[in-house]
């Protein structure tokens, strides 16, 4: 039986982006792929005036999907007066979950998920790309598919996302650059998987948001994630309070000014954290002083190692075990409690971080005004350090690619 590819889409109040994505999609050298979408919104919505134009616009799109005529998509009616979420199972990681539980109940182990978000298009070759990928790749547990913004035109909104943007490469290239295993950007656009891995995985765990960050999180944890695919997705930049956090809501209140919760951290911050990595060993046998020490006891109480060296035996395991006690998460929420959130002290950061990279990097940055305002600099000159970090992240996505065949653990 050939590999079926199969498409989540979450949908809320998307009605002007369907069609697009919908081209995208249709237009795919592959025909061998089923579309599933989740209309969907709290069913509460349709008492409160605030919302009753979402479940409309919702309504639109349960509309134009059935108009469309096509066999291959399978739509989700979680939108219709009664058939809405209910108060305390809502958002789009519960979305995201439901469709991809709904395709795992009814895909073969080696068929293709693909997560995707309705803003998103891509070339006709995508979805070849990703079967491609993960056929030379059979031991991959996931991709964390390449992705770029491209610029909508408005001015405000295109400051907003090279801003958003900027933020969300500086600390992928750092934490590439310090070998972290949670060197991936999570984008619920731009994750595939073989079905089997999800299962193996346990699934995705259901959040109002950010549940594509978690879902990396655990594969990197279960399994072996990918982070190069010859094809990449184009997310649009668009505002939006469809989640918690993420970048809708990022754009929306950056162009307020509010860039507290998105600083471009500084790399000697990352540094620490290699200097811990690089402690795991010693930590094996006796304890030493670590830069996540005060963290780690504000978090947990105590620190962890006695009790990692007490449940894990060997060397390999215990340098396992700390990796995932000091995860992703835990990294963020660490520099973040490290550098004030000052839209100066991020510019300063980034300066110097480009600084850092000359050296290896000189026909990209040499010559490259570094010194930018975030408020005050010409589109062009950010979209220029945009591009530059894309770049140097793209460097590392290939290099772990080329090597994947040969690792043997993320860890090592």
């Amino acid at each position: 039986m050939p590999t079926l590819i199969y498409i989540a889409l979450p949908v809320m109040n998307e009605m002007e982006l369907l069609p697009s994505l919908i081209a995208s999609i249709q237009a795919q050298t592959v025909g061998q792929f089923r579309l599933f979408v989740c209309v969907n919104q709290p069913d509460s919505w349709w008492d409160e005036p605030a919302h009753l134009a979402v479940c409309e616009a919702n309504q639109l799109a349960i509309r134009y999907l059935e108009s469309l005529n096509d066999s291959r998509i399978v739509i989700s009616d979680r939108s219709s007066p009664g058939l809405g979420w209910p108060p305390k199972g809502q958002g789009i990681g519960f979305a995201r979950k439901f469709l991809m539980d709904s395709i795992s109940q009814v895909a073969q182990p080696n068929d293709i998920m693909i997560s995707m978000d309705a803003d998103t298009v891509f070339e006709k070759g995508y979805f070849e790309s990703v079967a491609e990928n993960l056929r030379i790749n059979p031991a991959a547990s996931a991709i964390a598919v390449p992705y770029y913004h491209r610029l909508s035109g408005e001015k405000e909104t295109d400051r907003a996302i090279l801003r958003y943007e900027i933020y969300m490469r500086s600390f992928a290239v750092n934490m590439w650059r310090i070998g972290s295993p949670y060197c991936f950007t999570a984008l619920g656009s731009a994750i595939a998987m073989p079905v089997w891995a999800y299962r193996a995985a346990g699934g995705m765990t259901p959040k109002m948001s950010g549940e594509d960050f978690y879902f990396l999180q655990k594969i990197v944890k279960t399994g072996r994630l990918l982070h190069w695919n010859s094809e990449m997705v184009f997310p649009a930049a668009r505002l939006s309070d469809r989640v918690f956090f993420g970048t809708g809501p990022a754009l929306i209140k950056g162009i307020r000014g509010d860039w507290g919760s998105y600083p471009v951290y500084h790399y000697r911050l990352f540094d620490l954290v290699a200097d811990t990595y690089k402690a795991f060993d010693t930590l094996y046998t006796r304890d030493v002083p670590t830069a996540f020490d005060e963290f780690l006891v504000l978090k947990f109480g105590e620190l962890p190692w006695k009790g990692l060296r007490l449940n894990f035996r060997t060397k390999a395991h215990f340098i396992r075990a700390c990796h995932e006690k000091i995860d992703g998460l835990r990294i963020l929420q660490f520099l973040k409690e490290s550098q004030v959130p000052d839209e100066k002290v991020s510019e300063a950061a980034l300066s110097e971080l480009l600084k850092h990279y000359e050296k290896q990097f000189p026909d990209w940055i040499e010559g490259v005004n570094t010194k930018v305002d975030f408020k005050d600099s010409a589109l062009a000159d950010l979209d220029v350090i945009r591009n530059i970090l894309f770049e140097i992240e793209m460097v590392y996505r290939r290099m772990h690619w080329q090597d994947f065949a040969g690792l043997t653990s993320m860890y090592n």
